[in-house]
C-alpha cells in the first residue's frame, strides 16, 4: 500500500463501493461527492473521478481541483460515463491523466492508476497482474472441481507456482499484495495473498528454491476444503454463530480428504492444509496437536494465514493496518512460533 490518500470522487457512493474497496489495495481511500472543497484536504497521490464529466457540477468540481497546487503532479483518472469523442476532449481539457469506460473492472482501474503513480513501472504492474490473473483462473477452476468432484486436478496450481515467485521477485510483495487486493472473490483472494506472503517469507529466511515452491504450492491450496462449505455461509456478513463456526472449521479436514483423493499431493500439501489452524498450545484445530507435532510448514503457513486475514477488510470487519496486525501476532506468544513471527515482521517490513 501507498503512502497518502486516493481521493475517489462519486455522485452515487453505492455505484462507487467496490471501486472505492479495490483503490484500498493502492492507498487509503476516501470517497467524496462533487461538492468536495479541495483547498481544505490534504495533498492527494492520486484522484479517481466516477462521474460524468458533462454535467456542471462534475466540471466545477475538477475546475477547482485544477486551482490547487498539488495538482499538477497528481495523476486524475477519469471513469468516462460518456465515451464519445467530445467526452473525452472534456476530460482531458478538465485535466485528465488517463480515461477509461464505464464498464472498466475495478482491478482494471487499479492497474491504470498504479500505472499513473509510477510511470516506469507499467510493464511489471502488467506482469503482476498476467501472474495474479492465470493463479485466479487456476484457483477457480480448483475450487469448481473440488466443489463437484470431490478430488482436483493440481497440473493448473503447480504451473502458477514458478512464475508467482518470479513475479514477487521482480515486483515486490507491495505490488503482488495490491493487485490481488482488487480481486472479486474473496476467498481466491485470499489464498493469492497467503500464497504472496510465503513467498516474500520463505526468501526472506533464504529457503532454498524446492522449499519454496513446496510452500507456496501449499499456500495456494490451503483453503480448498471451503469449496464444500455451503456458498451463503463464506459470504454471510457478521460473525458466525457457534454451529456456524463448526461447519467453517471442517474446511480444513474437507481439503486434507479432497487433496488425499487426488494425484499429486505431497506430504507437506497435505500437512498443511489440514493443519493450518493448529496451535502450539493445542488449541487449534482440527486434531488439536500442539508442540513438536506441528511442523514448520505449518507453522510458516499459519502467521501468514492470520496475518492475510487480519489486513484483509471483509463484510463483517475494517482490515487492520499491517503493524496492528503485527502487534496481534506477537500476542499470540504459545499459540504461534515467536521466533517466526519475528522473522515474518521483518520480511513484510523488508518489502513495504
Amino acid at each position: 500500500m501507498l503512502p497518502g490518500v486516493v481521493v475517489l470522487v462519486s455522485d452515487q457512493p453505492n455505484r462507487s463501493a467496490a471501486l472505492a474497496e479495490a483503490l484500498r489495495g493502492v492507498g487509503r481511500c476516501e470517497l467524496v461527492g462533487p461538492d468536495v472543497n479541495w483547498s481544505a484536504r490534504e495533498a492527494a497521490i492520486a484522484v479517481v473521478t466516477d462521474l460524468d464529466l458533462t454535467r456542471p457540477a462534475a466540471m466545477q468540481c475538477l475546475l477547482g481541483l485544477r486551482t490547487q497546487p498539488w495538482a499538477e503532479t497528481c495523476p486524475l483518472l477519469c471513469i468516462a460515463h460518456r465515451t464519445s469523442d467530445k467526452a473525452l476532449r472534456q476530460a482531458q481539457v478538465l485535466g485528465a491523466s488517463a480515461c477509461l469506460p464505464y464498464y472498466a473492472e475495478p482491478h482494471i482501474v487499479v492497474t491504470a492508476l498504479l500505472n499513473l503513480i509510477n510511470p516506469d513501472e507499467g510493464s511489471l504492474n502488467a506482469t503482476v497482474r498476467q501472474c495474479a490473473e492465470r493463479a485466479g483462473a487456476a484457483l477457480t477452476g480448483l475450487f469448481a472441481t473440488a466443489g463437484t468432484n470431490g478430488r482436483v486436478d493440481l497440473q493448473a496450481i503447480d504451473t502458477c507456482v514458478d512464475p508467482l515467485l518470479l513475479a514477487l521477485s521482480d515486483g515486490g510483495l507491495s505490488r503482488w499484495l495490491n493487485t490481488i487486493r482488487a480481486h472479486d472473490n474473496a476467498t481466491y483472494q485470499h489464498s493469492l495473498v497467503v500464497a504472496g506472503l510465503a513467498a516474500q517469507f520463505a526468501t526472506h529466511i533464504g529457503f532454498p528454491e524446492a522449499q519454496r515452491q513446496r510452500l507456496v504450492r501449499a499456500a495456494l491450496v490451503h483453503d480448498v476444503g471451503k469449496a464444500r462449505i455451503p456458498r451463503d455461509l463464506l459470504l454471510k456478513r457478521g460473525s458466525l454463530d457457534a454451529a456456524e463456526a463448526a461447519i467453517m472449521r471442517t474446511h480444513a479436514i474437507l481439503g486434507y480428504e479432497i487433496l488425499r483423493a487426488s494425484s499429486g499431493a505431497d506430504p507437506a500439501m497435505l500437512d498443511a492444509v489440514r493443519h493450518h489452524h493448529e496451535m502450539l498450545d493445542g488449541s487449534g484445530y482440527p486434531d488439536g496437536i500442539s508442540g513438536d507435532a506441528i511442523s514448520d510448514v505449518v507453522r510458516f503457513l499459519t502467521i501468514c494465514d492470520i496475518y492475510a486475514a487480519l489486513t484483509e477488510r471483509r463484510s463483517y470487519k475494517p482490515a487492520l493496518t499491517p503493524d496492528e496486525a503485527m502487534g496481534i501476532l506477537q500476542g499470540m506468544q504459545g499459540r504461534i512460533e515467536t521466533r517466526f513471527v519475528q522473522a515474518f515482521g521483518k520480511a513484510v517490513a523488508r518489502a513495504a
